[in-house]
């Protein structure tokens, strides 16, 4: 291992484990530096600190933790982020708004503090170096997460993160942001970021714009997954228990079918947790074949009579018995290794909660490795129960859009991150009963102002969303749905649109305060 401290952008020490070692000076880049030492020492941990934070480095926690190589952890004491604030004008994810008390996944990464081993940085291409380490870690991150690279903010890198605000915690200028926005985003977000600004701020950086289309957009083609070992671990053991839930409606032949791919698992459910809705007070179960067949795995059954997913895995969450939980639909067919290959991606990357490729048939899957996920998916993920502890669906997004987000943000808060996985896949039917076959009727069907976005949309918008994010996507949901409908004078649309929007703001907040 070898600790770079540095003060400024320069180098002022290094401790390291290792006998030779580059010269460096106050001039030297920490970034070309750190490059040199990988290519020199490439099994290695690689360590940067701010020299004021040197008696508060975790060494102990580096050397034990021990996590997939291909990760890239930092940590920033200061609640500044690097790029400003307006970086969320552009960027609207579950990433942007980091909860600091628990290791998050996000690609805002700090100089203060933090490591990679060193194989990330012998895995990236040398044109994302810059005199500013700051600006070049957050460029690794932003560029190499799609593909593959687990980023974390991760305060157990520090002894105590209450810590004194050093003079070095700069954040970039509005020229560096927009050049950041030109290297790492699409073109029109360049622009869209102009917009804002004088939109929401009353300022029109019309300079550090055009500097902007001085870069291009970095390249990342020479980096593979491939490169990094996975996890050892002892395996698949006793311990490792499964419940699979199953909320289910209308569908006794799908769900028969779900039940006999589970029956032929190489690694056998422990509990099938099953939640059948019926609006029909009178009814009796569709589900004979639960008592009159014997299964292989404990069946637990029951029969209500509200409608709404939220509410049926909730009921079903309370009853969990094992270590691990497979969120099933009704209709997906899963191959009989389905569960095997679940627990072996959570051992292997050293996760607890994955979601999986869940598709027609007919349709290919597009994302062919492991990343961190912005979504969850509740009926094709499978997290470890002590990462569910204390955690319900939302009611509020009951029959609208948005629960699956909402329940995965509330997993990342806890501390766990969602990752998704091409593999083992699943296979949607699709079914066409079921579902909500009784119409449930939206409060506000009848408004002559339809709310947009939805109000359950919104509603994750205002619970976690900073204002700059939600500005941001303000402005891109009215660039998405000028085109799609009549008003085609845009001043008329902007008049338009922004009581659209308030309608959605006022149903948002209401909610959950009347029965749903």
């Amino acid at each position: 291992m070898i600790v770079i401290y540095h003060h400024h952008n320069s180098i002022v020490s290094i401790d390291s484990f290792e006998k030779e070692l580059p010269p460096f000076s106050k001039n030297t880049v920490v970034a070309m530096y750190l490059m040199k030492v990988a290519a020199i020492y490439p099994n290695i941990k690689i360590v940067w600190c701010h020299q004021s934070l040197k008696e508060m480095l975790r060494i102990d926690f580096i050397l034990k933790n021990k996590s997939y190589n291909n990760t890239l952890y930092s940590y920033n004491p200061s609640s500044s982020i690097y790029l400003t604030e307006a970086i969320a004008y552009v960027e609207n994810s579950p990433f942007m708004n980091v909860n600091k008390t628990v290791k998050y996944p996000t690609w805002l990464m700090s100089g203060q503090v933090g490591y990679a081993h060193a194989s990330v940085f012998l895995s990236i291409a040398k044109e994302h170096v810059a005199s500013d380490f700051d600006y070049f870690l957050n460029s690794i991150a932003k560029s190499y997460m799609p593909l593959g690279l687990f980023c974390y903010s991760e305060p157990q890198l520090l002894k105590s993160t209450a810590v004194p605000l050093n003079d070095d915690s700069e954040t970039a200028s509005t020229a560096t942001l927009f050049k950041f926005v030109k290297q790492h985003f699409k073109t029109r977000w360049v622009f869209l970021l102009l917009l804002d600004f004088w939109m929401y701020e009353k300022k029109l950086p019309l300079l550090s714009f055009l500097k902007s289309f001085i870069f291009s957009k970095l390249q990342v083609d020479d980096y593979t997954q491939q490169n990094f070992p996975l996890l050892s671990n002892p395996g698949i053991t006793i311990e490792d228990t499964i419940d699979v839930l199953i909320p289910t409606i209308g569908r006794a032949t799908y769900l028969y079918e779900v039940l006999m791919d589970l029956k032929q698992q190489t690694v056998m459910p422990h509990s099938v947790i099953i939640i059948e809705q019926n609006a029909d007070v009178e009814a009796s179960t569709d589900l004979d074949y639960l008592y009159n067949e014997s299964w292989p795995f404990v069946i637990h059954h029951q029969l209500i009579h509200q409608l709404g997913a939220c509410n049926a895995r909730n009921l079903a969450l309370k009853q969990l018995q094992s270590k691990w939980v497979f969120f099933a639909d009704d209709d997906i067919r899963l191959e009989a290794d389905f569960l095997e290959k679940c627990l072996e991606n959570c051992k292997n990357y050293g996760q607890q909660a994955i979601t999986v490729s869940c598709l027609q048939e007919g349709e290919v899957e597009q994302q062919l490795i492991p990343v961190q996920w912005e979504s969850f998916g509740s009926g094709c993920s499978f997290v470890a129960k002590q990462a569910l502890t204390s955690l319900q669906f939302d009611m509020r997004f009951e029959f609208g859009f948005g629960e699956d987000v909402d329940f995965g943000k509330k997993i990342r808060d806890k501390g766990t991150d969602v990752v998704f996985f091409p593999s083992p896949h699943l296979i949607h039917l699709k079914a066409p009963i079921g579902g909500f076959r009784t119409k449930f009727e939206l409060k506000w069907k009848n408004e002559s102002i339809q709310p947009k976005p939805s109000p359950t949309v919104m509603l994750y918008k205002l619970l976690y969303c900073t204002p700059k994010e939600l500005r941001g996507y303000k402005t891109v949901l009215f660039f998405k749905y000028y085109p799609k409908q009549k008003i085609k004078n845009p001043f008329a649309y902007a008049s338009y649109f922004k009581k659209q929007w308030n309608q959605s703001v006022y149903w948002a907040n209401q909610l959950g305060k009347f029965d749903s």
